[in-house]
């Protein structure tokens, strides 16, 4: 299959500003919160080497250049890391408060881009039909929601260094939450490049790649899509037109 090269570079694109963005809300709500180690460390800022992870940013790329599959935008940033116990509504409240708060700056940019793509759908046809330039315009919302909406539905996942890890940690009792981390924290990187990218390659490999297991990327993509229509207004297949134009 042809490699989408401008898709792939209009994804990771919109990767790094999302993941930038996620990772500048969990420095600021920190620091909002009464905890200003994320801010002293350099996080609460939004130059882009504050808060790239390696392993995270190769994940994104291969997902948006790999060839016969979905390409989509997942992977990963530096982990914010807060001091529980100088946030001033409490430990378990503020960590879970801070880690929300990244997938919710991903919710709102994923919502204000695809409304963007309503007013110029509605309002701006004749002229984006004829256009080159406001149909990539068009392509690049779209593709930056799909993945601010991605980010959204993967950072549910309970594997370090995603959202959803520190949220069930927090949740867990004491001893439950130490055996939790024993596994989930070491591996997690590991765990998530084993389910969106070995078991995908292996499953269209071996020809069974109906197995959910070997389609949770497909699947996070799919929801983000459904999430984007009823805020563009534009039928799913569509969507998925103006995202592989």
């Amino acid at each position: 299959m042809k490699i989408n090269v401008l898709l792939a570079l209009m994804i990771i694109l919109s990767f790094l500003v999302a993941i930038v963005l996620h990772e500048w809300a969990h420095a600021a709500v920190a620091n909002w919160l009464g905890d200003s180690t994320p801010r002293r460390e350099g996080r609460q800022s939004l130059r882009l080497r504050a808060h790239i992870e390696p392993l995270g940013l190769i994940m994104c790329i291969f997902m948006a250049f790999q060839p016969g599959a979905l390409p989509m935008g997942l992977g990963w940033g530096a982990a914010v890391k807060p001091d529980p116990w100088k946030l001033r509504t409490g430990p378990n409240r503020g960590v879970i408060t801070v880690a929300l708060a990244g997938p919710l700056m991903n919710l709102g940019l994923g919502i204000v881009s695809a409304l963007l793509v309503r007013i110029l759908e509605t309002t701006s046809i004749a002229l984006y039909i004829n256009n080159p330039i406001t149909i990539r315009l068009v392509q690049l919302l779209v593709v930056f929601s799909v993945v601010n909406f991605s980010l959204v539905l993967f950072n549910i996942l309970p594997f370090y260094p995603l959202d959803g890890y520190q949220v069930l940690y927090t949740l867990l009792p004491s001893k439950q939450a130490v055996k939790f981390a024993r596994w989930a924290a070491p591996y997690g990187p590991v765990i998530i490049l084993v389910l969106f990218l070995v078991l995908p390659f292996v499953g269209r490999l071996l020809n069974v790649g109906d197995f959910f297991l070997f389609n949770l990327g497909p699947y996070i993509w799919s929801g983000a899509i459904i999430a984007l229509q009823p805020l563009t207004g534009i039928p799913v297949q569509y969507l998925g037109g103006w995202y592989f134009l």
